[in-house]
């Protein structure tokens, strides 16, 4: 270890007790397991538990009876020189090794070379029995509901101590906080277990609006599970009018209530995410929906714009003042042709008329008188004299020149 003891000056350095650092004690522990003989070479009896195998492939391995419990592990390279290798846990086999320590948690363990087979555990035999009694009364085939999707109220049965309720609460909070979480305490392990865990099912199943049920508890081995593999939880779990998810032990382990409920999660917190949606995906589906939806009423409204640009073209159209206008325009162009037409007429006339006035100008005898003629009238009754013999002396006459008229008489 790295940290230093510091002595004060006025102590007595040879009055002190040893300290010894985790390491020392875990090393002194290991020597006198590998002093005794018999710890290592040893044959022991038991019951299997927990059975795995690792990515690299070791074994790692509980042997229990009914009163105490012992690690073991089994080693890829001893593995495959082991005749016998357990199918599932409940069998009782016979292991050979030897006992030391593993450091870094410091427990004592079993190191496994040889493995034979004893026959079934009494934990396993009762677990398939009641799996087959079960099985055989579809009790296991009966139709799961389906999970709200998004809860109010979520029902826990587990223990109130321990880490289950609080990683429970910790997934809740972090992915729903919305619902709200009503604990049912109860035992989840022992003897008085079972029947407890009935009556927190039943009871938090007659709180008003709760949506789903989660039963939950911490792994174990399967006497530490057993009562989940009870008969009367198997029942209470099937009767029960809401959803149950099951969440207990690890995701190797499986229980008899796992078989029954409506859904089962590999660990209670996997329970947790089971009933309940992601707020985060939540948040990101709302904001799509959101940008979905702005991008529709966009598409929409353009879509309604153009429509109504092409109604009000179409109205405009059909419209009276637009037909008033075009005859409106019509009735100034008529009017505008008609000026023209009355101005060229008007005009034409006036040149006629111009000719007219020259060419009777031409005619009038006025016009003639300035030439140097005259006009004769017998005074006595106004007749024009053409000829000498319509006058005779003494006549008197009447003679318009171009500037007036005079009297003669005829010599």
């Amino acid at each position: 270890m790295s940290e230093q003891l510091t002595m004060f000056p006025d102590q007595d350095a040879e009055n002190l007790p040893r300290i010894f650092t985790v390491s020392e004690v875990t090393q002194r522990i290991r020597t006198w397991l590998e002093a005794d003989q018999v710890l290592q070479d040893l044959w022991l009896v038991g019951e299997v538990s927990n059975w795995r195998q690792s990515p690299v492939g070791h074994f790692y391995f509980t042997l229990k009876d009914e009163q105490a419990a012992l690690r073991c592990v089994l080693w890829r390279s001893n593995a495959h020189q082991v005749r016998y290798l357990p199918s599932s846990d409940g069998e009782t086999v016979l292991a050979h090794g030897y006992v030391s320590v593993y450091d870094p948690q410091g427990v004592y363990q079993l190191y496994v070379d040889e493995l034979q087979p004893l026959g079934v555990g009494s934990w396993y035999a009762r677990f398939e029995e009641l799996k087959r009694k079960l099985e055989a009364e579809g009790l296991f085939a009966r139709p799961r509901r389906p999970l709200p999707r998004f809860p109010r109220r979520i029902g826990v049965v587990t223990s109130p101590s321990g880490a289950v309720l609080r990683d429970i609460l910790t997934v809740l909070r972090r992915r729903y906080p919305l619902a709200e979480v009503i604990l049912a305490p109860t035992l989840v392990q022992g003897e008085d277990a079972p029947p407890q865990i009935v009556r927190a099912l039943r009871s938090i199943a007659r709180v008003p609006g709760v949506d789903v049920i989660i039963l939950a508890r911490g792994g174990g081995s399967i006497e530490d599970l057993w009562a989940f593999n009870d008969e009367r939880v198997a029942r209470a779990i099937a009767a029960s009018p809401v959803p149950v998810v099951c969440g207990v032990g690890h995701e190797t382990d499986f229980t008899i209530a796992d078989f029954v409920a409506d859904m089962r999660a590999p660990t209670p917190s996997a329970a947790a995410e089971l009933v309940t949606p992601d707020r985060g995906e939540l948040q990101r589906r709302v904001q799509a929906l959101r940008r979905a939806l702005a991008i529709a009423c966009s598409e929409r409204i353009a879509r309604l714009r153009r429509r109504f640009e092409v109604e009000k073209r179409a109205l405009r159209q059909l419209s009276p003042r637009a037909t008033l206008q075009r005859q409106r325009q019509h009735v100034d162009e008529l009017a505008l042709a008609l000026m023209r037409a009355l101005r060229y007429a008007l005009a034409l006339h006036r040149e006629r008329l111009s000719g007219l006035r020259h060419h009777l100008a031409a005619l009038n005898p006025v016009a003639i008188l300035t030439r140097g003629y005259a006009i004769v009238r017998r005074q006595d009754d106004r007749r024009v004299v053409t000829q000498v013999a319509q006058v005779s002396p003494g006549d008197r006459l009447s003679v318009q020149v171009s500037d007036g008229t005079f009297m003669s008489i005829v010599d």
